[in-house]
């Protein structure tokens, strides 16, 4: 069985980010990125790791409970991770948008996502 991801952008009264979640066991694996990831070419992108989420947000759009913003999918489809770490996380995504070989690691105070090479998907 395949597991999924989805890309949410989150509105909130004070702004806006963009969330990759990776589904990975129970959960979905979670980060707060600083910008939409429109496709590979617009990588490297800051980004945040935050708690994992419910895999209902796989499926869900619309408002956050207490009053924390509005979401809605920007991208999702099927994803591979091939390497976890507490400070790296190597995939494969196969979305609608965003397709290919990505690493999201962690570096002095903050997470980058950036494309790799191999396994790019993108057509």
């Amino acid at each position: 069985m395949s597991n999924r991801f989805v890309i949410l952008h989150h509105q909130l009264d004070n702004g806006e980010h963009w969330d990759l979640m990776l589904e990975h066991i129970d959960t979905l694996l979670t980060w707060q990125l600083s910008r939409e990831p429109v496709s590979r070419d617009c990588l490297p992108i800051a980004a945040r790791r935050i708690g994992d989420h419910r895999k209902a947000y796989l499926d869900y759009e619309g408002p956050i409970s207490g009053s924390r913003g509005v979401v809605r999918r920007v991208d999702a489809g099927v994803v591979e991770i091939e390497s976890l770490s507490p400070d790296r996380c190597r995939f494969v995504l196969s979305g609608q948008r965003l397709k290919g070989r990505l690493e999201l690691a962690s570096r002095p105070g903050q997470w980058v996502l950036t494309a790799l090479p191999g396994a790019n998907k993108e057509g």
